[in-house]
């Protein structure tokens, strides 16, 4: 019997991973999809005008057009987080595989960082992080950065840990196997689809915790394109013009969401017990 097509048996995945394609190409060809409308200027005299034909998510305080700025907003949404998603996952994922490896005082001082860092909330940790380094988008990243590598680092040290002192293992290191490929041959492989999942599925969260620093003032700067920041800039106007909230919450909305279901779909497949 054939077997069936991986996207046909796997439809869930299918279906997201084509939204999270198109909401990427959105983001890559804004140009073409705005027609060249520049997302930072703006004129007065359209300043607060609703959605219409001219404009069809509507305008802002400054005239400047919103379906513009929300496309141009998932560029810079879109690339803060998979930075981030990324920074985290092979900072938190190389810490994690030393302390395991190595153990002893390597392993206590690396785990009692991760500690440390966990007594604190972490969004609270971070706008505090973000407030000491300055408002920009940059810094955001390396704020929740500091808060969040601490997840991959212990779950990458307890997947070593289960398998360094196999026997295959020792076998290896006895015929005189170095340590870097020990930790390639043997550590990381072993580390690696589980900390996928955990990135697949860390990307929404990941988006909505540097919506939230840009709402609050923490990172993106006018007049930089970005969700949350636009959310900050329409609440005054929530009443008179909501239009100005609507459209990057939705863009939010649906942004995470896709990911969310893209990064569960992820999980279930390359999760053991489904195989």
């Amino acid at each position: 019997m054939k077997k069936q097509n991986f996207f046909l048996r796997n439809k869930q995945f299918t279906i997201f991973l084509i939204l999270a394609c198109l909401i990427i190409l959105a983001a890559i060809f804004a140009p073409f999809i705005t027609h060249g409308i520049d997302p930072t200027e703006g004129n007065l005299k359209d300043a607060i005008m609703p959605p219409s034909g001219e404009h069809i998510f509507g305008t802002d305080k400054l005239g400047r057009d919103i379906f513009a700025r929300v496309i141009y907003g998932a560029r810079t949404s879109l690339t803060a987080t998979f930075s981030l998603v990324m920074l985290i996952f092979f900072v938190g994922g190389m810490l994690g595989i030393i302390a395991g490896y190595f153990g002893g005082i390597v392993d206590t001082v690396i785990m009692r960082i991760a500690d440390m860092m966990l007594a604190f909330p972490g969004l609270v940790l971070a706008l505090a992080v973000a407030g000491v380094m300055g408002a920009n988008m940059r810094n955001a990243v390396i704020a929740i950065a500091l808060v969040s590598w601490t997840k991959y680092a212990r779950l990458s040290r307890s997947l070593v840990l289960k398998i360094r002192n196999r026997d295959y293992v020792s076998a290896a290191i006895v015929t005189g196997s170095k340590t870097p490929y020990m930790i390639w041959r043997y550590m990381i492989p072993n580390a690696i689809p589980t900390l996928i999942i955990t990135a697949a599925t860390d990307i929404g969260g990941m988006m909505l915790e540097l919506a939230a620093l840009s709402f609050l003032g923490f990172g993106a700067v006018p007049p930089t394109p970005e969700w949350g920041l636009m959310l900050s800039e329409g609440r005054a106007y929530m009443q008179s013009a909501p239009w100005l909230m609507i459209f990057p919450g939705l863009a939010i909305f649906v942004t995470v969401v896709v990911f969310n279901m893209l990064g569960d779909s992820v999980r279930d497949i390359l999760d053991p017990k489904n195989e």
